[in-house]
């Protein structure tokens, strides 16, 4: 009877202990709140060019599990991003998710209208390479847009 409840209370414990991981696995929107905040903080204090240097580094401080900033221009070229150095450089306005969605465009309108916000969207979750729903918070700062999404 003992081993049994052994058994029971060692399978329950871990499966908390495996969701628990599992969450701390994805970012949080507050997380991606607060590194949107920290990287227009980190622009400010040390330049353009250091800033975009680091927000590229795929190891920077940038980049934590699958939270990772992305910048770019109010036009849509991007300046930076974390997880895909190929689209740096490149006008983001044309890319659409799974469904066809423009978020990229939905982010300047955003920002035109607002200063910031939230857009949501499926994309390919770089840690798992599965096509993810996706929530990006945005925000303007001076003529850049940074943004920071999260996984669900």
């Amino acid at each position: 009877m003992r081993s049994i409840l052994k058994f029971f209370t060692f399978a329950f414990f871990s499966l908390f202990i495996s969701q628990s991981v599992m969450a701390a696995e994805h970012g949080t929107q507050q997380e991606a709140e607060a590194l949107v905040k920290k990287a227009i903080a980190y622009l400010k204090a040390n330049g353009q060019e250091k800033a975009l240097a680091e927000f590229n580094n795929p190891k920077g401080s940038f980049v934590d599990r699958d939270l990772y900033i992305w910048v770019t221009e109010l036009n849509g070229k991007a300046l930076a991003h974390g997880a895909n150095a190929r689209l740096v450089g490149k006008d983001l306005r044309s890319l659409r998710d799974v469904d066809n969605k423009a978020f990229v465009e939905e982010v300047l309108a955003g920002i035109a209208t607002k200063g910031k916000g939230w857009v949501d969207y499926k994309w390919p979750n770089p840690t798992t390479k599965a096509i993810e729903q996706k929530s990006t918070y945005y925000e303007k700062a001076g003529d850049l847009v940074f943004a920071c999404g999260v996984y669900k």
